[in-house]
């Protein structure tokens, strides 16, 4: 392996761990990539690549003394500009904060860093996370990598051109109506959303007025290019007292458990011609894995205007819903991704969050993957979701889909 932008987090880190490749190589690849390809893409905010290419020099350093801290270990990663950053600027693509400058890091920044991971910029989003096309932002429209006169999704559109276009290895975001999983869907890479409350939102925007519908809905999340990075990223960030079910053990376990799961399969989700094409050749992937299917209603229908219930549906329909079956599976977004000047002319929703938001409301982790492209070369993903606290189930799916296909391998082609 020579050129590393688009390799997965566990394949360079083990690189790292060997000493066959330093920390500093990996950041200057990253940064000299995103010089590049910033003009085109609008990925980011800010780059920090003074204090990028310091902290990489430290990492080798430590490595080289045998203090190897993890797979995040000098590993380039970015962050959605929503996450407070010590002396750096966090700006929510919102022209008043332009130049609000936080004094203490978000908790999952902190935890990034503690992992070793390397941060190399902010990026860029739809402004104050209330879009889903990235379009919208004090800072110009983010553009998809597959195509760049098309969105990249949103809100955290920045984070997926980021890691679609190898600018990055992986990258912290938030999801509150499917802010993650919807780009990761139209750039083609993995969005992970997990249990409401197994992510701390500490320092997102800290100090600034939130509405209480944010604050429970809005999901901490990540974004990289493989399931098993994504069992990593899992590792790193988790709190794990926040979890009914104490994880003890490595997330990766997950992935090789040697279980065949009960895949229910949504039959009211919505979705346009293309997007049902590519989702019945993903369900017809399972089948050939051998496992059950069974067709049920997935909860996509808003339950209630009145949050003070919201714990109560939580509760009880995760119960009711994953009795039978141990994850769901339906399509990410509703239709194929529409080109800049459409979603400025639908608005701010103009992709639709009809087959994530329910995810949100009850709290479900959930996981969006590369499953096929349109008619005219834009990815498509495939959304798992899982019951409360069911983030091994929901890797494992995703991981024996992803072992059986190479969607995820593919990469756009950016000059």
């Amino acid at each position: 392996m020579t050129n590393y932008s688009y390799a997965s987090i566990s394949e360079v880190s083990e690189l790292i761990r060997q000493k066959q490749i330093s920390p500093l190589e990996l950041t200057k690849g990253c940064l000299e990539r995103i010089e590049k390809l910033q003009p085109q893409l609008n990925a980011f905010i800010t780059v920090t690549a003074e204090q990028a290419l310091q902290d990489a020099a430290n990492a080798e350093q430590e490595i080289q003394a045998g203090k190897w801290k993890g797979p995040l270990h000098g590993i380039p990663v970015a962050v959605k500009d929503f996450f407070d950053t010590a002396a750096i600027r966090t700006t929510a693509g919102f022209a008043p904060f332009e130049n609000r400058v936080p004094t203490k890091d978000a908790e999952l920044v902190t935890r990034l860093k503690e992992a070793g991971a390397i941060m190399v910029g902010k990026l860029n989003m739809h402004e104050l996370g209330m879009g889903t096309t990235s379009v919208t932002s004090h800072f110009g429209a983010v553009h998809n990598p597959w195509n760049t006169g098309y969105v990249a999704g949103g809100s955290s559109g920045g984070s997926a051109a980021a890691v679609a276009a190898g600018l990055c290895y992986a990258t912290i975001d938030t999801d509150a109506v499917g802010s993650c999983r919807l780009p990761a869907a139209i750039c083609g890479v993995v969005g992970f959303k997990g249990t409401y409350g197994l992510l701390s939102p500490k320092g997102i925007l800290e100090g600034e007025q939130a509405d209480d519908f944010i604050l429970l809905h809005s999901h901490p999340t990540f974004m990289c290019r493989a399931v098993e990075d994504a069992a990593i990223l899992l590792n790193a960030l988790a709190t794990p007292e926040a979890s009914e079910i104490r994880v003890k053990s490595d997330y990766r376990q997950a992935l090789s458990a040697n279980q065949k799961l009960r895949i229910g399969v949504a039959r009211n989700f919505k979705a346009s011609d293309e997007v049902r094409k590519a989702f019945s050749q993903a369900l017809e992937t399972f089948y050939n894995l051998g496992y059950s299917t069974q067709e049920i209603d997935a909860p996509l229908e808003f339950p209630s205007t009145d949050l003070q219930r919201i714990e109560q549906d939580r509760q009880s329909i995760s119960q009711v819903l994953f009795r039978d079956v141990d994850v769901l599976i339906l399509p990410t977004t509703t239709d194929v991704t529409p080109t800049i000047e459409e979603a400025r002319i639908g608005g701010d929703q103009a992709v639709a969050a009809d087959n994530t938001f329910f995810a949100n409301y009850y709290g479900f982790p959930a996981i969006s993957i590369p499953c096929g492209f349109s008619d005219k070369g834009l990815p498509l993903g495939l959304q798992i979701v899982g019951p409360r606290w069911g983030e091994g189930v929901v890797l494992n799916a995703a991981y024996a889909f992803q072992q059986a296909t190479s969607w995820h391998k593919k990469h756009p082609n950016l000059v």
